[in-house]
């Protein structure tokens, strides 16, 4: 019973991961990446894909947007979105903490402490950037 216990607790734990701003380095253009709104879309892309990294500027959701790109190309924020960027060490621990597989990917995340943020949904594959709004309606 215990060890079932434990085992289920091990599993729900893991299911949403987290990730602290403060150990992780990411970049807006030069300038260090820090944290300010409670809830964040995580955007991980990949800007060869064709007209990303434009649909990722012009869209406007109720929740900023953190897109992440793959190629880490540097582009300018816009009031919505904040395109980051990392080394290469960084990007390989990012995709591996959070198990991504397809881009774009899209995922929640919402602050527990200063610089720590927690998971708030499963990752899920962006078929249509264009259809972003209404897919993250049904997030």
């Amino acid at each position: 019973m215990i060890a079932a216990s434990f085992a289920y607790f091990n599993y729900k734990f893991s299911e949403y991961k987290f990730i602290d701003f403060k150990e992780w380095t990411f970049y807006e253009k030069s300038d260090i990446f820090i944290p300010t709104e409670d809830r964040y879309i995580v955007v991980f892309y990949s800007s060869r894909e064709k007209d990303t990294m434009r649909l990722l500027a012009n869209i406007n959701l109720t929740l900023p947007i953190l897109a992440i790109d793959y190629y880490n190309r540097v582009r300018k924020n816009t009031h919505s979105t904040t395109f980051l960027r990392s080394g290469t060490k960084n990007s390989l621990a990012f995709i591996q903490r959070f198990n991504i597989y397809n881009s774009p990917s899209i995922f929640f995340i919402k602050r527990s402490k200063k610089t720590l943020y927690k998971q708030d949904s499963k990752i899920r594959k962006l078929n249509n950037l264009k259809a972003l709004s209404k897919q993250v309606k049904n997030l």
